[in-house]
């Protein structure tokens, strides 16, 4: 029976709706659940993933995932990526071991970087948010958006009860929201989210028209797209991504090799002599992932590969080809796709600070430098955040901006880094010095150590704005977009030499003063919604140096904009330099340092020092900072553990540390 056209769609209203529930749409979802954002998150497929897809976790994402409270999850289930080995042909075109260097640079982080598969990655997401959320965030699946109004008129006006955003979702059936796969495979493929499959979106929605659909008009303050490279927020916006695809065309495999290849649980890039180039990621449970590049496979007229020649069997049939001589087959097959290299960005990131795009929705890129869940992770972690404070009425509107000026930088870096990696990884292995067309072997090895860095994440390095108290142009620091600030202060970067202004806070061990314990400082820095005020105390002994400290205290305590939120918005951490045993935290520290609770008693987890633990041993946390034992000084980290401003431990140290969150918070 046709449905009732007069019947009018049921009606609702969030503070955000999310489309897309990958990775970067559950980490904004992890964010407002710790806010109690009333959010909705809605996605086309009717389930979540179980095979394939995303694999690799870097250094930042893990830090990430530790202070929302599940690392340790992935760091127990996941492969860990130790070393990578390097193998290129031979003057007789037979390849061999050339190199082997570790996976990451030692010493950047206290992770490593693993790989663990997507669902379970998703998994931890999700159960985070069940029990932040007390169950009532759920994603929403076999739900797309159908329409998107924005009414301009109102979209200044950031009053609690101002909806500008109307969006139609509409409900599909279970068939409907099952993706398509590949006709002669009974493996399941990830070809429907692959570059070289066409948008099935509009199909969906005109075959669910046809049917008794379910539809529902959701009114929004905001709306963020975490729909992938096919993006229909993207879409619904007119914005485009900038860039080309690239001649060369990759499968990808997921099986349990039979190989006498000796390197199948490294790390491994492998350049063969006419046949292509592979890269091996050695999986859990006996897994690994294959990336294989395709070079009988080439771009038709359009530009784009006719993914019907490609197969298990035409991809694996190219692996032997560049692994020979080594014997390679397998029995077991968990997954496989193809893709097209390109690398693109989008022009915008946000529409007038109330639609926003993330993840793939505005960056596309090859996935063997391990950037993509990564990369896209982090951009709603920068934002999500911003949002939740915003919509809180905490913080001011115009740090919203942020997001675009941050992350479209990271992610025009990302392409340029992109670009560059997957040609020589593609290009074939030069004959001698006099072949120019092909590639120097040492040139890849020093293009893999110097992109390490970027690839862990920890290189990011955001530009001054009225979070990052940072001298120059804001602008210039980042895409172009002005997020300058009427309130604009500069921290004093030389008093913590090693904290760098708009990068993350680095990790070194310290010693809790009431109990000895030994923790990595960042650990401290928990994805809870509060920034931080980081109080370098110094040597307290010193009676000047307790002066300056009680000073600055006295001021914060009694400040009209900050004590209101201390504790709920902002927290203060303090790190001294004298011997632990010389001070007590009741005696020696003022109260807004280790505040007391009527229930719970004073706060014995704000006080730390930076000294020899019994069982640890000494790392002169101090000095990994770059800050002076005696004077120490101030740094506020954002919630996202980023360093927003450093000034004096003293009064009018204080005053600068007040005037950089009067440009933020909503007094």
């Amino acid at each position: 029976m046709a449905p009732d056209r007069q019947t009018q769609p049921k009606a609702s209203q969030c503070d955000v709706i999310i489309v897309g529930a990958g990775p970067a749409g559950l980490m904004l979802a992890t964010w407002l659940s710790h806010y109690k954002i009333n959010t909705r998150i809605v996605d086309k497929r009717g389930s979540k993933i179980y095979a394939g897809q995303a694999d690799g976790l870097q250094l930042r994402s893990l830090e990430i995932f530790d202070s929302f409270g599940f690392a340790d999850r992935a760091w127990k289930e996941a492969n860990h990526m130790v070393e990578m080995c390097m193998w290129n042909p031979g003057s007789d075109g037979v390849i061999r071991r050339s190199d082997r260097v570790p996976d990451v640079p030692v010493g950047l982080s206290r992770f490593k970087q693993i790989v663990l598969h997507q669902g379970r990655i998703e998994r931890f997401f999700l159960d985070h948010i069940k029990k932040h959320s007390n169950d009532t965030l759920r994603v929403e699946r076999a739900v797309l958006p159908e329409s998107l109004r924005i009414d301009e008129d109102r979209v200044a006006d950031h009053s609690p009860d101002n909806y500008p955003i109307t969006v139609q979702l509409r409900h599909l059936s279970e068939d409907e929201a099952k993706p398509a796969q590949s006709n002669g495979s009974n493996v399941s493929d990830g070809l429907f989210r692959s570059n070289l499959a066409d948008d099935d979106t509009e199909d969906l929605l005109a075959s669910s028209r046809q049917k008794e659909g379910g539809t529902e008009t959701v009114r929004a303050k905001y709306m963020v797209g975490c729909d992938g490279a096919h993006s229909w927020t993207r879409k619904q916006l007119g914005f485009e991504l900038e860039g080309e695809p690239t001649d060369y065309i990759w499968g990808v495999l997921d099986i349990i090799p039979i190989t006498n290849f000796p390197d199948i649980r490294m790390r491994c890039a492998i350049h063969s002599a006419a046949a292509g180039s592979m890269m091996v990621i050695p999986r859990e449970n006996k897994l690994v992932r294959l990336y294989i590049q395709l070079t009988e496979i080439k771009p038709d007229a359009s530009g784009r590969a006719d993914r019907s020649k490609i197969t298990p069997e035409t991809i694996i049939t190219a692996a032997q080809k560049i692994i020979a001589p080594y014997k390679l087959r397998y029995e077991y097959c968990d997954w496989w796709t193809a893709y097209q290299i390109g690398q693109r960005v989008g022009k915008n990131f946000a529409h007038e600070s109330r639609v926003f795009l993330a993840g793939d929705a505005v960056h596309t890129h090859s996935p063997k430098a391990g950037q993509g869940m990564n990369v896209s992770m982090q951009d709603a972690y920068n934002l999500g955040w911003k949002l939740g404070l915003v919509v809180k009425g905490v913080a001011q509107p115009s740090i919203l901006k942020t997001y675009q000026s941050e992350r479209r930088r990271i992610a025009q870096d990302l392409i340029d880094f992109d670009h560059k990696f997957s040609r020589l990884f593609s290009g074939r292995p030069a004959k001698d010095v006099m072949d120019e067309e092909g590639v120097n072997m040492k040139d890849f090895k020093e293009a893999f150590l110097k992109g390490n860095l970027f690839a862990s994440g920890l290189s990011v390095d955001y530009g001054t704005s009225m979070l990052v108290a940072k001298p120059g142009n804001a602008a210039d620091q980042g895409d172009g977009t002005d997020v300058s600030s009427q309130i604009h202060v500069i921290g004093k970067q030389a008093l913590a030499s090693e904290t760098k202004l708009g990068m993350r806070f680095p990790s070194f061990q310290v010693l809790n003063q009431s109990d000895a314990r030994a923790w990595e400082f960042q650990q401290k820095l928990k994805s809870d919604g509060r920034f931080r005020i980081i109080v370098f105390a110094g040597n307290v002994v010193s009676p000047q140096q307790k002066g300056r400290l009680d000073s600055f205290c006295q001021a914060l305590a009694s400040s009209p904009l900050l004590a209101p939120h201390l504790v709920t918005h902002v927290e203060v951490l303090t790190l001294h330099s004298s011997k632990r045993t010389e001070v007590e935290l009741l005696r020696d520290f003022p109260d807004v340092l280790h505040p007391l609770d009527a229930k719970t008693g004073w706060d014995y987890n704000s006080v730390y020092v930076d000294d020899v633990s019994y069982h640890e041993g000494y790392v002169d946390a101090y000095a990994g900072y770059g800050v002076d034992r005696e004077t120490g000084c101030v740094v506020v980290t954002r919630p996202d553990q980023y360093v927003g401003y450093i000034d004096t431990l003293d009064k009018e140290g204080f005053r600068g540390v007040e005037a950089y969150f009067r440009g933020i918070l909503v007094s």
